[in-house]
């Protein structure tokens, strides 16, 4: 059992994915794995996923207000096939320090601006930039939903969150 973290600020959940093309390598995964834990992220659930081309668009057409899958044509949005893992991360500032941590989304500009984030240090291209991170707290709300359909968010809330905490 995860020990208490006494007096600690509410914990908040976010969806954290695995694309494939990190999948596809064990040093980058181990990386990528090595930081969540390093940052103290409690790992709530993970599993591997195959996201085929339906659920991909699924998924997009959810971020369709969100900039990033409007200027991108949907096969380009989607990641690319193969294994997918997803977790839903908690920690006190569970979404924004995801984001800090995974870097720019335009790969280029990651390993200029933050060399040492995930996708400056591993990302190959702009879609194949190794990692997905909810934005908000509401998109991290609906995310997890998508990918965990049986992760009961609000029991998780109420029941979990004030025992890890």
């Amino acid at each position: 059992a995860m020990a208490a973290r006494c007096g600690a600020a509410p914990l908040q959940l976010t969806l954290a994915l695995l694309k494939p093309d990190a999948v596809a390598h064990p040093l980058v995964r181990e990386a990528v794995h090595a930081a969540i834990l390093r940052h103290r992220f409690l790992i709530v659930r993970a599993k591997e996923l195959r996201c085929g081309p339906e659920q991909s668009r699924r998924f997009y057409r959810e971020h369709a207000g969100t900039g990033a899958a409007q200027r991108l044509p949907q096969r380009e949005a989607a990641p690319g096939p193969g294994p997918m893992w997803a977790y839903i991360l908690a920690h006190e500032n569970a979404v924004p320090l995801w984001r800090s941590l995974m870097g720019p989304t335009k790969v280029f500009r990651a390993r200029h601006s933050d060399p040492d984030s995930i996708r400056g240090a591993y990302g190959l291209t702009d879609t194949r930039n190794t990692t997905h991170g909810s934005d908000s707290r509401a998109s991290a709300s609906r995310e997890i939903a998508f990918f965990f359909p049986e992760f009961d968010e609000q029991r998780w809330y109420e029941q979990d969150e004030p025992r890890l905490r």
